[in-house]
């Protein structure tokens, strides 16, 4: 096996710290070609500040081999070391150490002191920097870009007009995972006033986007099979008033004209490319009024309207275990301003069934390939 691939089973075990919520960096200790033993990092649930990938790696692999002296062993590392880490390697007579992403703040392997060039010292230990360098940062990038977008979630302020739906209150959910989709949040768009919104974010746009537009007594729960059938990127917002989105105490403000110039000024700030509109039947009056402004604001500029395509999203049927969420978004009366504002079909839609989610996937597929 060559660098990378040594380096691709660290990447593994970064994942599954980062997965744990430790900060994502693995370590595989190779000797003679073998896979001898596999660290990730795990300070946070051992409580050990020691407890870095390579230490446990190192750990793992003299206990396995039965000696401190690691004399013929490679250590690769999606991490630049620190200075701990680099000292027990040293100390363990690594004769080789493949690191991917340098560490700008810690590295004692170049970026900020190199104790592995000392002089002084009286073992020499080879190394090697830069393998699968991208993916190795690209983890960690994504692990604490989602740190601070949790931090600015629990800091978004709440008006004093409006209540916010525990999260508790969506756990739990029939055909979900409480962990299945990564919460994300807006606050900034000068039409929102405050008023916090909630979106799904799922998926690569290299390929096309999907948008996804729920109706009233609806909440992006409707198309959460979606992301599971395709590799495109999803969007799907809960409109205020609905779902996670920030619920405003009196409904004046929630006019269907509002709530299309909101996501006229969201689909803005998210760049999705080229994309195709799903909506469900709901929505179909604000979905087409969404549309008609792209398409003039496109019209006026010169350019090519973003939306490919408008597509209708099927319904599975009237589930009767779906009205469970569709009731969590409003724990009390005080939550229900926007259903009194914009009054739902009755409840117990399901939203598209896996099949049907695959089949819509693949219509949008007709209009990005025409």
């Amino acid at each position: 096996m060559t660098d990378r691939d040594w380096m691709a089973l660290a990447l593994a075990q970064a994942r599954e710290a980062g997965a744990a919520g430790e900060v994502p960096v693995g370590a595989v200790l190779v000797r003679d070609g073998v896979c001898i033993a596999t660290g990730r990092n795990a300070p946070v649930a051992l409580h050990d500040p020691s407890a870095h990938a390579e230490i446990n790696a190192l750990r793992a692999g003299a206990a396995a081999l039965g000696n401190y002296r690691l004399d013929g062993c490679e250590l690769f590392v999606t991490l630049e070391p620190c200075a701990m880490c680099a000292g027990a390697m040293l100390h363990a007579r690594l004769a080789r150490v493949v690191f991917g992403a340098p560490d700008a703040k810690t590295g004692a392997a170049g970026s900020v002191v190199d104790l592995f060039a000392q002089p002084q010292l009286n073992h020499r230990t080879k190394v090697t920097g830069g393998v699968l360098a991208d993916a190795c940062a690209g983890v960690l990038q994504a692990f604490f870009g989602e740190r601070r977008r949790q931090a600015r979630a629990q800091a978004q302020p709440l008006r004093e007009d409006a209540l916010r739906t525990p999260d508790a209150c969506f756990l739990g959910l029939p055909d979900t995972t409480d962990a299945a989709f990564t919460p994300h949040y807006t606050q900034a768009l000068p039409r929102l006033q405050g008023w916090r919104m909630h979106y799904l974010d799922e998926g690569e746009g290299d390929a096309g986007t999907l948008v996804c537009l729920h109706g009233p007594g609806e909440w992006s729960y409707f198309f959460r099979h979606l992301p599971g059938s395709t590799t495109l990127r999803v969007l799907a917002p809960d409109l205020i008033g609905f779902g996670r989105s920030d619920k405003p105490k009196q409904a004046t403000a929630l006019t269907l004209d509002w709530h299309r110039d909101v996501l006229v000024d969201w689909l803005a700030e998210q760049q999705p490319g080229p994309f195709v509109l799903i909506h469900s039947a709901a929505a179909a009056t604000l979905a087409q009024a969404v549309v008609a402004v792209l398409a003039d604001v496109a019209q006026r500029s010169g350019t090519a309207s973003p939306c490919r395509g408008l597509l209708l999203a099927p319904d599975a049927g009237n589930a009767a275990a779906a009205a469970l969420a569709w009731r969590a978004p409003f724990p009390d009366r005080g939550h229900e301003a926007a259903l009194r504002a914009w009054p739902p079909t009755p409840m117990g839609r399901s939203g598209p069934s896996p099949a049907q989610a695959m089949q819509l996937v693949q219509d949008a597929m007709g209009y990005f390939a025409s």
